[in-house]
């Protein structure tokens, strides 16, 4: 897909790559616990201080209201430039809590939260996932019950993102007795310093902590911080999942192009060797996944499930070309630092967000219009 740009559009990249050239940290970014949190934050303030965070949100909000396009063109240069993962732990604030917000949540909610998320003075993390309830997500357990104008919340989450050094989360939970799957749940804003919330960080197989348990007992969150209506947070959990698997991607997704270039430069192969034919068809399908990115961010009127195509695409790509990078490394891989840890990273690529198997049951039925997958 080929998009046009306007020479204001043009000038707008000339003066982001500039910024950008002048302000990208030198340091890599640390991989998690609080040496991640005050990078992450530091870098997001010089951002936000710079006029380049919520590029795309409303001016109202705090963004600068500015169209898809120009996001677009922010994110390439960004890639371009090597600057910080997009997936560090502002990643929930930017991408799922705040757009949450932005469509969903009160006056008061978004005049308290969205200043604070731009700014890089609060960091979110995600409370969905359960133990048996993962990609069932409909199937969750923990619950809330309502008290005077508290919620009084029990249950367990797991693989809960950025958990230990986080102050909000996005907490999908059960309110209404009784209910069943998509019905009774509601979408809360939990304060993570709240009396009765443990946390315990999980440690993966690259060595990072990103995710966590997190276990809740008798935490009281007022009602005031139900995002949307009270039992209605099936819905607002759908913004939520849409937005994590459409524009809150294309980050990552631009990154991944860049670093198909950085792996052909790191292998320099002859020219008709097997390995230049793989990196060939690499770069390929990074092309082709960049111009599905584009089609899903400027198809008017888009369509919630959109995400899924992309989400899976990025996910086994993402897989193949740190496979590449480590057929190209060899042995050196058990001493090179930041491809490793990426190759591990990228196993969790296929799982989190929705599983592929997930993704594809979406694209399937919601896209294909297939029969729907019966569950024994």
């Amino acid at each position: 897909m080929q998009i046009s740009f306007s020479p204001q559009d043009h000038a707008f990249r000339r003066t982001a790559r500039e910024w950008l050239l002048a302000n990208v940290p030198r340091d890599r970014a640390p991989h998690s616990g609080r040496p991640a949190r005050d990078f992450a934050l530091a870098w997001l303030a010089r951002c936000h201080a710079a006029g380049w965070s919520g590029i795309s949100w409303p001016d109202e909000y705090g963004g600068r209201g500015l169209s898809q396009e120009r996001l677009i063109i922010w994110y390439e240069e960004y890639a371009r430039a090597r600057a910080p993962s997009v997936l560090d732990c502002t990643f929930v604030a930017l991408n799922h809590a705040g757009p949450t917000l932005i469509a969903c949540g009160s006056d008061e909610q978004k005049a308290f939260h969205l200043p604070r998320i731009l700014a890089g003075q609060s960091i979110w993390c995600q409370g969905f996932s359960e133990p048996g309830s993962g990609s069932d997500l409909a199937s969750l357990g923990t619950n809330g019950r309502v008290e005077d104008d508290h919620l009084v919340v029990n249950g367990h989450k797991i693989w809960t993102s950025f958990a230990d050094i986080a102050d909000y989360q996005e907490l999908l939970i059960r309110t209404e007795p009784g209910s069943k799957r998509h019905q009774g749940l509601s979408w809360v804003i939990c304060d993570m310093k709240s009396e009765g919330i443990t946390v315990r960080p999980i440690e993966n197989m690259a060595g990072a902590v990103h995710f966590a348990e997190v276990f809740y007992d008798n935490v009281r969150i007022p009602l005031s911080n139900v995002v949307g209506d009270l039992h209605d947070g099936w819905r607002v959990a759908m913004n939520t999942l849409a937005f994590e698997r459409k524009i809150a991607a294309i980050g990552l997704q631009l990154e991944l192009s860049v670093k198909v270039e950085d792996l052909i430069d790191l292998a320099s192969p002859p020219r008709g060797s097997s390995m230049a034919d793989r990196l060939a068809t690499l770069r390929a399908e990074a092309a082709a996944m960049r111009a599905m990115t584009y089609r899903t961010m400027l198809r008017d009127p888009a369509t919630s499930s959109d995400g899924s195509l992309v989400r899976l695409c990025f996910a086994e790509l993402a897989q193949r070309v740190h496979r590449a990078a480590m057929d190209i490394l060899g042995p050196d891989a058990l001493v090179e630092g930041s491809w490793t840890h990426d190759y591990l990273e990228s196993y969790s690529e296929t799982i989190a967000g929705g599983t592929a198997e997930i993704q594809r049951n979406i694209i399937a039925e919601r896209i294909l219009g297939l029969p729907r997958t019966r569950h024994p």
